[in-house]
């Protein structure tokens, strides 16, 4: 078995330079690390093992492998295939000069999986995290035709798209989510806090209020009492309505509700066609079989609707049918879409003919992102300027009322 690597620091001064230098490298014993001094011409140099990090191997403390680093992992590992390196030494490589503690002990156990005579996607797949269905079988088809470095080069072109069209998504939904919450705070800072301090001012001057400043300090008086079942309430709502939705009967129940909202619905069918077409393209343009690349889109389409319209899109395909016919009878996916899939089949173009629809839908998503978020901006400041309005003006009421008697 091979000596197990450790990580020194040294530090030593270049004679030639003037310049005190320091550094961390990883190496099977310290002799390593002198020698490396030694050719930098150091003199002076102190080497010593760096000390174990005490939350190594705290779990949650760990940085996540995020998206990017994947990303950059196989821009890298691309450019050395290419270049005729062996993969156990592109492997070392991207180990050692990975600064995310996380994602560099994961390349080390692929290294060490692939030195112990295993694929590389075998050694992938230990990491399901880091690396989908989707990513070790397009690797599987990369080592067995031979054009690992391509795949790598599409994988990473495929991740970054994919990212960007979740960021767009992300942008779009933080709006109105946000403007909720500061209306939420806001209204029950005013019903707890401000609201109680006109009404001891208006019950030492007498007389009747206004029947909209009735109701705004009966529910000011509603929420002082019953604040903590108020949001007891929302907290167990949305526990409830969680576990109801990791049911198998909930979750498709909400998936499909989804995609019949006004205008969250026809975004949601966009990015559908979009993920589907880009996965699919790219699946097939690697060598995956047409079965194989619908079963793993399948289990990535995030929306147990489409899952099941491709499970049944597969099926057909089992049988000896088409894509396009399944897909247009599902009325999940636009006939134009069906149609171009179908002249892609006709013509033996399929994977070419799915990337253009993806390019197609990627502006599509672009649009229709824009469009939503054009179209909440001004419903959510009309609604939470009427929402704070009305308690102002609730507030205010009786002191006009008061100044008009006078």
């Amino acid at each position: 078995m091979p000596a197990e690597s450790k990580v020194y620091l040294w530090k030593g001064k270049d004679p030639r330079k003037n310049k005190n230098f320091k550094g961390e490298m990883e190496a099977t014993d310290i002799r390593m690390v002198e020698n490396y001094c030694k050719k930098r011409g150091l003199q002076d140099y102190v080497i010593k093992e760096k000390p174990k990090d005490m939350l190594a191997n705290v779990a949650f403390l760990q940085p996540k492998v995020v998206t990017k680093d994947v990303i950059v992992w196989c821009r890298q590992f691309s450019t050395m295939i290419d270049a005729g390196l062996p993969i156990i030494q592109c492997l070392d490589i991207l180990s050692s000069q990975q600064e995310n503690p996380t994602f560099k002990k994961v390349l080390k156990d692929i290294k060490t999986t692939v030195e112990e005579g295993n694929t590389l996607a075998e050694a992938l797949k230990k990491h399901p995290d880091q690396y989908d269905d989707l990513f070790c079988n397009m690797i599987a088809a990369g080592e067995i035709g031979g054009i690992l470095d391509t795949i790598l080069r599409r994988l990473s072109e495929h991740m970054e798209k994919a990212a960007k069209l979740k960021a767009k998504v992300k942008s779009a939904m933080m709006y109105p989510v946000i403007t909720i919450v500061v209306a939420f705070v806001v209204v029950v800072i005013i019903l707890v806090f401000v609201i109680p301090v006109f009404q001891e001012m208006f019950s030492s001057l007498g007389g009747e209020l206004p029947a909209l400043t009735q109701m705004v300090v009966a529910a000011s008086e509603f929420a002082k009492k019953n604040i903590l079942f108020i949001l007891g309430g929302i907290g167990g709502g949305f526990f409830a309505f969680k576990k109801f939705y990791k049911t198998q009967k909930g979750h498709a129940l909400v998936d499909d509700w989804m995609l019949v909202l006004p205008v969250m619905g026809m975004l949601l069918r966009k990015i559908a066609v979009a993920k589907f077409t880009r996965t699919m393209g790219t699946m097939l343009q690697s060598g995956v079989s047409i079965l194989d690349a619908l079963d793993i889109v399948a289990k990535t389409a995030g929306n147990m609707t489409v899952e099941a319209t491709i499970y049944e899109v597969r099926a057909g395909i089992a049988e000896g049918r088409t894509m396009a016919d399944p897909l247009s009878e599902s009325g999940v996916f636009p006939p134009m879409v069906c149609q171009m899939i179908a002249v892609g089949e006709a013509t033996g173009a399929l994977d070419i003919m799915l990337e253009k629809i993806a390019d197609f839908y990627d502006d599509e998503v672009d649009e229709a992102v824009n469009s939503m978020t054009e179209m909440i901006e001004p419903m959510m400041m009309v609604f939470l300027g009427g929402m704070i309005g009305t308690l102002v003006v609730a507030m205010y009421l009786p002191i006009f009322s008061m100044a008009g008697a006078v």
